[in-house]
């Protein structure tokens, strides 16, 4: 098994969950003109895959984190979560960790 080290200090911005659905089912972000709230920055680690897909490892304390939060880096890049899932140890507290993938979002111009 590998062991992934942080690489980052990775902030966290979280939208207002839950997302509301369409007449059709289809979730529906919260107001698009709506900046998430930064709940607070750890360690963790974001690292590209020879696919050009994104993995990252957050601290436990970043959950609740769902598909379409984001985080961002101490170098100004950022990522769109677009997948969670939550590992904990039973018993062993300091091996948990919450895995997701991302997309890497283009730079912003000001």
């Amino acid at each position: 098994m590998a062991v992934v080290l942080p690489n980052a200090m990775l902030t966290v911005y979280v939208l207002a969950h839950p997302w509301g659905r369409d007449a059709n089912g289809v979730p529906v972000p919260p107001n698009p003109n709506q900046k998430p709230a930064p709940r607070g920055t750890w360690p963790g680690s974001v690292l590209e895959q020879p696919d050009g897909s994104w993995t990252a490892r957050l601290d436990p304390l970043t959950w609740p984190v769902r598909e379409g939060d984001t985080i961002s880096d101490e170098n100004g890049r950022s990522w769109t979560l677009t997948s969670i899932r939550k590992h904990a140890v039973p018993g062993c507290p300091d091996v948990d960790y919450v895995q997701a993938t991302a997309t890497l979002n283009p730079p912003e111009v000001p």
